[in-house]
């Protein structure tokens, strides 16, 4: 199999954000291929494939055939699939991650009193603007995030380089809500890469400034950037945990892609049988 790079599998496909290539590489700095329907990322003898198939992201055929694929190459050592499902080829013992994506419909359902009522406070107190790359107060506010909690490496490293993911794609968008004085409450990122899902990436708030409905300010800016786009929906990341999906169904999220996270090592025999296949061992002589 040759691996081909991720501009033969347009982001304007995707349906998650690990779809999104300049994202992806920009914080993992890793390297992109395509396997079958499917976008992959290699970090050194690692893979992880994004087995959302571009043209459904629900086809589990297609992703058991991409999985099938990426096993094939000779120098992958550990492999990671998120999908809608979990892969046949996952060993029984390896362990997985559930999680669901939540959607917003691009216009979104009317608000309720009590969100409409926030948004209001919020647009009296702060002014909202729309830039493309972070400043000092930006970088600032994020340092405040990871340091105020335990957050693993990797959620730390990819934090991190934020303004390295703004700087790779000409697609992502961060606003920023301000106070009168002109001090940083809040900001949010989102991605419109795709032409029917827009992304609503990273938020960060100051508690000690932001008023009370800052980030549904933000997360209504970048909506209505969803909307003049012509998106129909706005993928609002996953559940994470119960403050965080109450954020999000408060809009009317709802879950429309499960999230199943599956990793586990190339044993050695698996390794010998791929070059065995290669090298036409095993083959009975006519």
């Amino acid at each position: 199999m040759t691996a081909a790079t991720a501009t033969d599998a347009p982001a304007a496909e995707a349906a998650v954000p690990e779809q999104v290539a300049a994202y992806v590489c920009a914080v993992a700095g890793s390297r992109p291929c395509r396997l079958g329907a499917c976008v992959g990322y290699r970090s050194d003898e690692q893979l992880v494939l994004v087995g959302y198939p571009l043209h459904d992201p629900r086809d589990e055929e297609a992703l058991s055939l991409a999985v099938a694929q990426a096993l094939e190459l000779p120098w992958l050592r550990r492999i990671t699939v998120i999908g809608p499902a979990r892969p046949p080829q996952a060993p029984a013992a390896a362990p997985e991650l559930r999680d669901e994506h939540l959607g917003l419909p691009v216009p979104p359902p009317p608000a309720g009193q009590k969100l409409r009522s926030l948004l209001r406070r919020a647009a009296r107190e702060v002014a909202v603007a729309e830039g493309r790359e972070l400043g000092p107060e930006h970088a600032a506010l994020v340092g405040r995030y990871l340091d105020e909690r335990e957050l693993d490496d990797g959620t730390r490293y990819i934090f991190g380089r934020i303004g390295d993911y703004l700087r790779a794609s000409a697609t992502a968008r961060v606003v920023s809500a301000r106070l009168a004085d002109g001090r940083l409450a809040a900001f949010a990122v989102g991605e419109f890469a795709s032409r029917h899902t827009g992304f609503f990436m990273f938020s960060f708030r100051n508690p000690e400034l932001a008023p009370p409905g800052s980030a549904d300010l933000l997360l209504a800016r970048l909506v209505e950037e969803a909307r003049a786009r012509g998106q129909t929906r706005m993928n609002l990341g996953l559940g994470v945990n119960a403050g965080v999906a109450f954020f999000k169904r408060k809009w009317g999220a709802a879950p429309f892609l499960p999230y199943v996270e599956v990793s586990w090592d190339i044993s050695a025999p698996s390794i010998l049988a791929r070059l065995g296949r290669r090298l036409g061992l095993g083959r009975k002589t006519p």
